[in-house]
């Protein structure tokens, strides 16, 4: 498989998934145009960590109430619009 259309993506995705495995480049095609490659990636690069790793990874946030959240957001809509907006 050299190219692929977008109209077959939905049908032959599994020859895609099969030609990208054997590290075949697979050109996409949309209304008779050439408008992108499909590549493969090399073997050599692995994601290093899970994705619960990942998420384990990532900064601790504090957690906030329902009523600080509500005096956050209507302090930046009083910063984004001013007071002309109405109240409720």
């Amino acid at each position: 498989m050299n190219y692929i259309s977008t109209t077959g993506l939905r049908t032959q995705s599994s020859e895609l998934v099969d030609a990208l495995l054997a590290g075949k480049t697979v050109d996409l095609i949309h209304r008779s145009k050439l408008i992108g490659r499909v590549v493969p990636i090399e073997k050599n690069e692995k994601s290093k960590k899970s994705f619960y790793e990942l998420i384990l990874s990532l900064p601790k946030t504090k957690k906030t109430t329902i009523k600080e959240r509500e005096k956050i957001y209507k302090t930046q809509i009083m910063k984004k619009y001013g007071k002309s907006i109405s109240r409720h």
